[in-house]
């Protein structure tokens, strides 16, 4: 049993493209519609009623166009209304969390010292703290909220290199690498930041996403109900986003080739 319905996926503006690129490799026959969330974005800075208000008010829309998943391509609004979201529509929804475990992991036994860069609502949610507990005792792990690393990606900013190398260093220039294990970005904006973080740390640091667990997971679940897409559709990519001048159309797309 397979299924030509699309995949419904948004985030707050432009970091979901990463995810959305992401299952373009790993799952190339779907059709996948990417909607960004820039006139409101950042979700960061926002109250969690708010980022509910919106992420329900985008996912209806998804909804009435027949998608057969939903997929949340933002941490912090996976934080702040997942479950809510599960709760409220009846296909699967697919959110994202800090790839923590697959830091603490590595270490195969060893204690690992982890830094988990995301949003300040990411951070300070009941869902990472949950998460966070399960590894504090035989782990160190440093929380480091990176507001501005969100508006680099939505400002454009991220398409100068040396500005996006700045914004980087500005908040983990100080670190003692050497006392590193591993940088978790919890952001899907920060996947952008990749090439840089790479630049900056020790061989021995590992950069760490959680998109592509995510796209594996979305694949598990559709293989289990039959949803896949037929083997010999072409797929493709619909982008959209709720601020429609022409500024943030072509940034999307230069964004979108970026990766």
């Amino acid at each position: 049993m397979t299924s030509a319905a699309p995949i419904g996926m948004f985030d707050s503006g432009f970091g979901g493209l990463t995810v959305a690129a992401q299952l373009r490799h790993d799952m190339p026959h779907e059709e996948v519609l990417f909607f960004g969330d820039s006139a409101h974005a950042p979700y960061g800075l926002k109250t969690p009623d708010e980022i509910r208000e919106r992420c329900f008010s985008i996912a209806d829309d998804f909804m009435a166009k027949g998608v057969k998943a939903l997929v949340v391509a933002c941490n912090t609004a996976t934080s702040a209304c997942v479950e809510d979201m599960r709760q409220r529509y009846d296909v699967p929804v697919i959110g994202m969390e800090p790839a923590l475990k697959v830091a603490c992991d590595r270490g195969q036994g060893v204690r690992q010292h982890v830094i988990v860069a995301a949003t300040p609502l990411t951070l300070h949610e009941h869902k990472f703290a949950a998460l966070m507990d399960r590894f504090t005792l035989d782990h160190d792990i440093t929380p480091l909220p990176c507001p501005d690393l969100v508006t680099t990606v939505e400002s454009g900013r991220i398409l100068d290199e040396a500005q996006a190398r700045e914004a980087v260093r500005s908040y983990f220039g100080g670190f003692d690498w050497h006392a590193v294990d591993a940088v978790v970005l919890g952001c899907t904006h920060f996947v952008f930041f990749r090439k840089y973080f790479t630049e900056m740390c020790p061989e021995n640091v590992a950069i760490i996403d959680g998109n592509q667990g995510t796209i594996r997971h979305l694949h598990v679940i559709l293989e289990a109900l039959g949803d896949l897409a037929p083997s010999d559709a072409t797929g493709g990519i619909t982008i959209a986003n709720s601020d429609t001048s022409p500024a943030v159309t072509k940034r999307s797309e230069d964004l979108f080739h970026l990766l």
